[in-house]
């Protein structure tokens, strides 16, 4: 479809053209993607090649799909990690890993490149991944151009500037006017109310309507409805449970689905994307719209829906059908509903990718996943919460996320607005809202760090000092380099603040100084002397405490509490300070401590009491306060406790040295050491800032550093002269089992490096290998309760060992201070064993669901196939003819079947 170019665009592809690398930073469905196929345009137009890559597989599909059709088959080529379509093809798409590895492989491949394009740079601020997209940018040749594509970030010209330092000439084109503008929206009960008004000249306020209606809603629910932060949140931090005791009016509740979407459906806002940060929300979400028999879709449009389903799930085993909920999901389908979610089967996934994008879904109830690249816009965005699960805590979504997740509404060229909305519930202001709505702030952070599999790379390519250099250029040292230009003004401005306050506390600056840190010392003997005979006091109530013995009358010194009691129990236990319990004269009862008491305790009489006394009963109390009053006891004076500061020697000697010093007898003393005072508070800030320079300069090369000398402790580095005659000492090159680990990728890398340098895994069969490979690559989404099921036999004997390889390792990152290897996690190890035996999906499902574990065919088929990925490595590394690398082919055959091998692009 041929449409004018945006200003940005043209300015993008005027900038390749004229030779120059390009970034352009725009938001979410502006439509960058023109600039990166402009540069596929001109590879061609050259006769060279280009490599588009993406972050994911699911974008890289694609964008595959998208330039063939351009194209041609012939053309266009794709390199996914397990999957390769005509690789020598002149245009090919992959995931940035891949170029990664080719670029470390000395690819011939990169001899031929003329564009590389970056879809979702931005990526590389990715905590887990990020790295990946940094070290492709620093090691493609200077003759490669690369065409960044990026969503908006708030320092995109600082991303620039760095990009113009390591890649050379690179334009920078920024644009951050949406092509379909974006309108606000919230929803309380069934209403829907703009977010923003005019005012009277023209400026936009919060919506005073709606700030109207939400206190009526929120006064309407009494105290129950003001509780929670920024509305996200109850009592319980989960939106869930009865309000707090004690609150009045109705427990809210909010518009059903079912409400929402015909809210939407009667305003013409479909097709809707709902962000529900929940895999189980977005799936109860459709259950519930099925239940209320919700039918958005027309029969012309459920034979359609009904011919990709087919054509999509084609090579799904028809025996797995049912323990995939395929029967459910179609039905959702057809009724235009659907789920997306990391849970959900690649293949479904996929399916409702393309239905949502052909107008066939009209709303797809999703986690925040879905704005991560995928091209699914839709008219409206609606959020139900503005809380999310990072990981370890429920968190409210900064302004950036707000930004890139309700960038999805508006489609180009088919909308002429998009729409965001917020759903009301008790204690979500509007100016919050309208905050996050304002906000454009998006800072790009680097993740970049070195790690082992880069380090003995880097080593093996450029040397130790190439290797350091190349680290210095990164972003991610950039940025803490731009950070201690900060720093250091603020240290230059505290050193004239430092001069101006010697010279205002005058002449014999240096005297003052010893002056003030005889008072320091002084102080802190005080304060020691003080714990001590505070420690000493305790250890000697405690004692008497101990000593204390039923009927013994006592006296409480000071509290509520103060006056006679008698002991009725003395609570002495060995394990802990003696606690004994007291009737008082007016009839309480309770334990007493330590700290009820300044000093000893001493017993001042007795009462006879029975055998048996319960103080919970009111009589009882009162029988036992009255024989106390009885006794004619009467409470002794207070007594001073004894200082023993006086007494002290080295307390006396520093205050006999401070009286004698020449400071002491100054006029104007006082004024002059709180100038003292200052200088020394504000050096002591300075060293601080000073600390942090030094820390962040050079930070990622003593990384590095650490990661060599851990590396040549363990054999993958080695030392050895020069070799040229120089005499200037020694060079570090990388040895046998450091080349193994250089081709190995993975979180684990070293971990698998070692279990293969050990020999830890084998002996074992493919089902064995691959159960023990999972523990290395998998990770529980929440913190399970219990220790993970492992096969016994050889299986059990390999993880034990394993493990034990993990702790020696994680000793030695402590020792060498580097961020330690994550811990093997066996909770994937049973399923992938009984589906590498050969078992069903329906047997290895019902087994894991039995066992308690949170495991979805979609998981499973996810965490399968990046067990294939490192057994693939291992097989690669090691060789068919190598015992442990036959065992890894056997077990990606055994794996590759049935639901994990279809669609497996």
């Amino acid at each position: 479809m041929a449409f004018e170019f945006d200003d940005f665009q043209r300015r993008g592809c005027e900038a390749l053209e004229d030779g120059h690398g390009v970034l352009v930073c725009a938001p979410t469905g502006a439509g960058k993607t023109v600039v990166g196929e402009f540069a596929v345009h001109l590879a061609l137009a050259e006769g060279r090649r280009c490599f588009y890559t993406t972050p994911i597989k699911a974008l890289s599909n694609q964008k595959y799909a998208d330039l063939t059709a351009r194209y041609g088959e012939g053309s266009v080529g794709l390199l996914t990690g397990d999957t390769a379509i005509n690789s020598t093809a002149p245009v090919v798409v992959m995931t940035t890993e891949v170029l990664r590895n080719m670029l470390y492989a000395g690819s011939s491949a990169i001899n031929e490149l003329s564009y590389v394009v970056m879809d979702e740079i931005h990526y590389l601020a990715d905590r887990f991944r990020g790295a990946v997209w940094e070290e492709v940018i620093l090691h493609l040749p200077e003759h490669v151009r690369v065409a960044g594509l990026s969503a908006t970030v708030s320092n995109a010209e600082e991303f620039g500037e760095w990009l113009v330092e390591v890649r050379g000439d690179t334009a920078v084109v920024v644009d951050e006017h949406r092509p379909v503008p974006l309108w606000q929206h919230m929803m309380v009960g069934k209403q829907m109310f703009d977010l923003f008004a005019a005012d009277g000249e023209g400026r936009a306020r919060i919506n005073p309507t709606l700030v109207k209606r939400t206190e009526e809603a929120r006064a309407a629910l009494g105290p129950a409805g003001l509780r929670g932060q920024r509305g996200q949140r109850n009592h319980r931090g989960r939106g869930k449970g009865p309000p707090p005791r004690g609150g009045r009016g109705p427990k809210f509740r909010p518009p059903s689905r079912m409400d929402v979407i015909q809210r939407l459906d009667t305003e013409g806002l479909l097709p809707a994307i709902v962000f529900i940060f929940s895999r189980a929300g977005c799936d109860a979400a459709v259950e519930q719209c099925a239940r209320a028999d919700a039918r958005l879709n027309g029969p012309e449009e459920v034979e359609q829906v009904r011919a990709i389903v087919d054509a999509r799930t084609a090579d799904l085993p028809e025996r797995d059908l049912g323990v995939l909920g395929y029967w459910e999901w179609r039905d959702a389908l057809e009724r235009g509903i659907a789920a997306h979610h990391a849970g959900l089967l690649p293949a479904f996934k996929e399916t409702v990718e393309e239905l949502f994008v052909r107008g066939l879904v009209k709303v797809v109830f999703a986690t925040e996943t879905l704005a991560l690249g995928i091209n699914m816009p839709a008219r409206t965005v609606v959020l139900e919460r503005l809380v999310k699960y990072n990981g370890e805590a429920h968190v409210d979504l900064t302004p950036g996320e707000y930004t890139q997740l309700t960038g999805r509404a508006g489609r180009r060229g088919i909308d002429v607005e998009g729409y965001a909305v917020v759903l009301w519930q008790p204690g979500v202001d509007p100016k919050h809202v309208a905050g996050l709505a304002s906000t454009r702030t998006y800072p790009l952070h680097s993740s970049f760090r070195p790690g082992y599999n880069m380090a003995v790379n880097l080593v093996g390519q450029v040397g130790v000092e190439q290797a350091r250099e190349l680290l210095e250029q990164s972003f991610a040292q950039f940025q803490a380099d731009r950070s201690v230009v900060g720093l250091s003004r603020k240290i230059d401005r505290n050193n004239e603040a430092l001069t101006g306050y010697a010279e205002a506390a005058g002449e014999d600056f240096a005297q003052l100084r010893e002056y003030v840190e005889l008072r320091r010392k002084i102080s802190d003997r005080e304060k020691t002397l003080a714990r001590k005979r505070k420690y000493a006091r305790q250890d000697e109530v405690a004692d008497s405490l101990e000593r204390l013995r039923k009927g013994d009358v006592i006296s409480i010194p000071n509290g509520k509490r103060a006056g006679l009691a008698v002991v009725i129990d003395p609570g002495t236990d060995p394990a802990r300070e003696p606690r004994p319990v007291v009737v008082t004269e007016d009839r309480w009862s309770g334990p007493l401590s330590v700290a009820d008491f300044p000093s000893p305790v001493s017993s001042l009489g007795r009462v006879r009491l029975p055998k048996h006394v319960d103080v919970r009963s009111p009589r009882v109390r009162r029988d036992v306060a009255s024989s106390l009053r009885n006794t004619g006891i009467a409470p002794p004076g207070k007594k001073r406790g004894k200082t023993d500061a006086h007494s002290d020697p080295e307390l006396s000697r520093l205050r006999d040295e401070l009286r004698a010093h020449p400071a002491h007898g100054l006029a104007d003393r006082e004024s002059r050491v709180r100038w003292v005072e200052r200088y020394e508070r504000l050096e002591q800030e300075n060293n601080k800032l000073e600390r942090k320079v030094a820390a962040r300069t050079h930070s990622l090369a003593r990384s590095f550093d650490k990661i060599r000398a851990l590396l040549t402790e363990r054999g993958y580095l080695a030392d050895s002269e020069s070799g040229d005659g120089s005499g200037d000492g020694r060079i570090t090159r990388v040895t046998e089992h450091g080349y193994r680990l250089a081709r190995i990728y993975s979180e684990s890398d070293l971990l698998t490096a070692e279990c293969i340098r050990r020999d830890v895994w084998r002996g074992l069969g493919p089902a064995e290998l691959a159960a023990v490979v999972s523990t290395l690559v998998y990770e529980a989404r929440r913190d399970s309760a219990g220790e993970p099921k492992v096969p016994s036999g050889g299986v059990a004997e390999a993880w034990e060992h394993t493990t034990r390889v993990w702790s020696e390792l994680a000793e030695d990152e402590r020792r060498h201070k580097l961020e330690r290897t994550r811990e093997p996690d066996a909770g994937f190890a049973w399923p992938v064993y009984r589906w590498a035996r050969g078992e069903s999906l329906e047997k290895v499902m019902t087994a894991s669901e039995s066992a308690g574990q949170e495991l979805s065919a979609g998981d499973f088929v996810r965490w399968c196939r990046q067990v294939v990925d490192l057994l693939e490595q291992l097989r690669d590394v090691l060789g068919n003819s190598d015992e442990i690398g036959n065992a890894a082919g056997d077990a990606v055959r055994a794996i590759r079947r049935g639901v994990v091998a279809a669609g497996a692009t």
